[in-house]
């Protein structure tokens, strides 16, 4: 009976370690998925913040990988607005006549960059894999100036901190010399300094992006017992996107986008997606994340101050033998959209 505890107490620690490496080491992806980064690209790069007429909230709740046990949960509130922001009304944003189109050919040939302002911005995100949990919370600021008579460049940063936590009330051991600093603690912190910047080359018809999060690199140590992976850090992500947006007749958009992830020493990750919007109302879309994974997502603007989203991911790696896919939802609302605007204007 002894050694088969022994080797039980084994096996839970040897399960504490790989979680701890999987989750917080520096070969490990430490940022959720976003499989809708396409309609909230501020999510990924502050940049964007402020971008349009209105204060932009946006609420998102990520089930990945259901079926399987301790899972990734992601949870965020997004919420920014402009500053000093006097576009002239003389662009088709307000609200869409019958059988026309506000992001059609006139809104097009009609666009015009903004002028300089400022944007401010609250980003608030969750993310819990069994007992970790990561939480963050930031401010950004933006500003965004016209280049040009059609195109704009913002730059933008978010100063915050993410608090690491492992919840050692969801672990079980035998023996309590084992893991001391999980077994004797309820909740164990490490709580860090946090920045992320950003730049966005954005027009009427195509944006490029550049950002990076996590640019503090900061060593994970919950304590001086043998919980910690010694060269555990926090570790850049970095992001690059880009998508151009393609006029389909008098009634709908087609935009497809590609977005590149780099974590190092990870391999870089492509993701291609498509969208294709009808007028100002409803959108379907998909995407393929390169062995990984392909999305399926379609959207609803409800009103000029509601609008709703949901994706599914099908897996395609060998983690689809136990999983039974991705599922994402997200709700915002346009405050104070002087305009009118039932869709957005620079981001889609």
């Amino acid at each position: 009976m002894t050694g088969c505890r022994e080797v039980h107490v084994m096996m839970k620690s040897l399960l504490l370690f790989l979680m701890m490496v999987f989750v917080v080491s520096a070969t490990a992806q430490q940022k959720p998925h976003y499989t809708q980064y396409i309609m909230n690209q501020y999510i990924i790069n502050p940049a964007l913040t402020g971008i349009e007429n209105y204060v932009d909230v946006k609420l998102s709740h990520r089930l990945q990988w259901v079926g399987i046990l301790d899972a990734p949960v992601t949870t965020y509130l997004t919420m920014h607005g402009p500053i000093g922001k006097q576009d002239e009304k003389t662009t088709a944003t307000s609200f869409r006549k019958d059988g026309y189109n506000p992001r059609g050919k006139d809104y097009w040939e009609e666009y015009t960059t903004s002028r300089p302002h400022h944007g401010w911005g609250l980003q608030v995100i969750n993310d819990r894999t069994g007992p970790l949990n990561n939480f963050s919370a930031m401010g950004t600021y933006a500003y965004h100036i016209g280049i040009s008579n059609k195109m704009n460049l913002a730059a933008g940063l978010g100063l915050g901190f993410s608090n690491i936590s492992i919840n050692a009330d969801k672990l079980e051991f035998y023996n309590s010399s084992v893991d001391p600093a999980v077994y004797n603690s309820g909740l164990i912190n490490n709580v860090r300094f946090d920045m992320n910047a950003g730049l966005y080359l954005y027009s009427s018809n195509f944006f490029v992006g550049l950002s990076g999060l996590q640019l503090v690199p900061s060593k994970i140590d919950f304590s001086n017992n043998n919980i910690s992976k010694k060269d555990s850090k926090h570790i850049p992500h970095f992001f690059a996107t880009t998508g151009y947006r393609f006029l389909l007749g008098a009634d709908f958009n087609f935009t497809p986008s590609i977005l590149v992830k780099q974590v190092d020493p990870a391999p870089i990750q492509f993701e291609f997606n498509a969208k294709l919007q009808y007028l100002d109302v409803m959108w379907i879309g998909g995407g393929y994340r390169v062995d990984d994974g392909i999305t399926a997502m379609l959207g609803l603007n409800i009103s000029n101050t509601v609008n709703m989203g949901y994706s599914y991911d099908y897996t395609t790696s060998k983690l689809n033998n136990f999983s039974r896919g991705t599922h994402e939802i997200m709700i915002g609302f346009t405050l104070g959209n002087k305009y009118g605007d039932s869709c957005p204007r620079n981001v889609w």
